[in-house]
């Protein structure tokens, strides 16, 4: 599948993309891929390459990119190495919701002038932090997302004002949570909370959860599960398929 790296025009700055576009003739529903924690990567343009075979115009952004030129990280060393660890999550906290719903509004309507993306609703997923800016997103910015899916994702229903569970009564999109055994990052007391509110806000939701820890979906973490990774392959081809209109 081809891919694209450019630019988007966001209230902040510059936020760096890439565009992963499927083969033949479009135009196709597009989607946000955010990344981990580890921001933006090789692993993430394969990923995207990935689900843009499967039919889907797919953006990742540079979640970072108020950082300046930041040094990427090291996914197999960067918990155990205090100075990386203190970097990393130093650079989680300069990413707030409001943060992340602004920029969502300036990758839509980029998506929306692209030729080879329809509609003008799109999806969201995402992977532990970024399965937390799906969400939020969700909630912050409802008339522009169908369908948003989180995979390992934290802080979904958490006592923090700002948890995303507490946007659900605004949320217009199909929404499916795939949860990590023993995360305790979101638990089994989160997964009740999230579904609380989902239900009582109406929502069309799923939860489920996966045999293996956190990170299980994305091949460079040492937690990647190849048979956990491959279910939620599959589970993207199938919500994707029923929320996103061609």
């Amino acid at each position: 599948m081809p891919t694209i790296s450019d630019t988007v025009t966001t209230a902040d700055g510059t936020c760096a993309v890439t565009l992963a576009i499927p083969e033949g003739q479009g135009p196709w529903p597009a989607v946000i891929m955010y990344p981990d924690a580890g921001g933006p990567r090789a692993t993430f343009v394969d990923m995207a390459t990935r689900l843009a075979g499967l039919g889907y115009v797919v953006l990742v952004p540079d979640v970072y990119y108020r950082s300046g030129d930041w040094a990427p990280f090291d996914m197999a060393r960067v918990f155990t190495d205090q100075a990386e660890r203190q970097r990393l999550f130093t650079m989680i906290g300069s990413v707030s919701p409001a943060a992340m719903a602004s920029d969502a509004r300036a990758f839509f309507d980029y998506l929306a002038t692209r030729p080879e993306v329809s509609g003008e609703t799109f999806g969201t997923t995402g992977y532990c932090m970024g399965g937390r800016m799906s969400l939020t997103v969700a909630g912050r910015v409802p008339e522009r997302v169908a369908a948003a899916m989180s995979f390992h994702g934290g802080g979904l229903a958490s006592d923090d004002p700002d948890s995303p569970h507490l946007l659900a009564d605004r949320i217009s999109a199909a929404v499916y949570v795939g949860g990590a055994q023993d995360d305790a990052s979101f638990t089994a007391e989160q997964a009740e909370t999230l579904d609380k509110a989902l239900t009582d806000a109406g929502v069309e939701h799923i939860i489920e959860w996966y045999s293996a820890a956190h990170g299980f979906a994305v091949p460079d973490n040492p937690p990647f599960d190849e048979a956990a990774a491959q279910r939620h392959w599959d589970a993207m081809n199938d919500f994707f398929g029923a929320q996103l209109a061609a």
